[in-house]
């Protein structure tokens, strides 16, 4: 057998590569936790910086050293507590707050006579409570409405759900620093793209028939047909895509994060945000969920930034 060149590039653990539903994604799966708290929360991508922080990592070759790290700028407005929904086997029970934000009628239906009557809720076995809430973003008036799914028994949900309905949720009631989280986003769309930069595609040889950003074969003649595995052009980006166990280097409030001319197609950051250690998926201005971490079994160490740079920076 012949050594292997070149590793296989691409992932087929997404497939099939198509355009996502929706702006923003839909979190399928939740963790297990054994206490009535948030299991997610909503936020939106601002900016990229880098900071210096000393390394705790008693593993690592530079501990106790200085280092530099990219980290990404969340902004992460409250979500607003509009409802609760109770998950049975046949059916579903919703309870609505009395006023309603105005611009909610762009999302969803809203009901012509809102009252909020708990009691529905009251003497049935859900199987799981969630809330539905919604974002407010600063820079745009049409919120996103998402449910966001609790811990603990379901005893526990509901009482947890009727204690915080018509109320907000920040996102220091869901994380902690030094703690991870998994990102769940819609990547950024570039379109149709051939195999070369949909897969990784090695170029042709210069006298290949003129055909150089082409798959070499794309099959066997029988049976007639191309198998899935094969690279073919299509859609790139605008893609669901979740990264796991992203750390939390910093959760505050306030514009002392913000560059002396705001960032970069995104303006000011005014209220509660966080720093998250790399890259994030998506773009500026789009709904990031953050999920407690589904698989995490990464060592917390001790956070220790000493400095974040605030100059302006043009990348995501």
């Amino acid at each position: 057998m012949p050594s292997t060149k070149r590793p296989l590039r691409g992932s087929k653990s997404f497939w099939p590569r198509k355009r996502a539903n929706n702006i923003y994604p839909r979190v399928k799966t939740w963790p297990v936790v054994a206490t009535a708290v948030p299991l997610g929360f909503g936020a939106y991508k601002a900016g990229m910086t880098h900071i210096m922080i000393t390394d705790t990592n008693t593993n690592s070759k530079t501990k106790g050293q200085m280092i530099s790290k990219p980290v990404t700028i969340l902004d992460c407005p409250p979500l607003f507590v509009f409802g609760i929904r109770g998950h049975s086997l046949s059916d579903s029970v919703d309870v609505f707050v009395d006023k309603f934000n105005k611009n909610l009628s762009r999302k969803i239906t809203l009901p012509k006579s809102p009252k909020t009557v708990l009691t529905k809720l009251d003497g049935k076995k859900f199987e799981k409570v969630t809330l539905i809430c919604h974002t407010q973003p600063a820079f745009k008036k049409t919120p996103e409405v998402f449910e966001v799914a609790l811990g603990g028994k379901p005893e526990e949900q509901l009482n947890y759900a009727k204690s915080v309905l018509g109320k907000e949720i920040k996102v220091s009631d869901v994380f902690k620093v030094g703690d991870y989280l998994d990102a769940i986003a819609v990547t950024r769309g570039k379109g149709f793209q051939g195999v070369i930069k949909r897969f990784g595609v090695r170029l042709q040889r210069r006298k290949n028939e003129q055909a150089h950003r082409k798959v070499g074969t794309h099959g066997q003649n029988e049976p007639g047909k191309i198998r899935i595995g094969v690279p073919q052009a299509g859609q790139l980006g605008f893609q669901t895509r979740t990264e796991f166990n992203k750390r939390i280097l910093k959760i505050s409030s306030g514009t002392d994060i913000n560059p002396k001319s705001g960032f970069v197609n995104y303006g000011l950051v005014k209220g509660d945000y966080m720093l998250v250690q790399g890259s994030m998926p998506g773009v500026r201005k789009r709904l990031i969920k953050l999920r407690l971490p589904l698989r995490s079994f990464a060592t917390k160490y001790p956070v220790d930034i000493k400095y974040i740079s605030l100059e302006s920076k043009q990348g995501d």
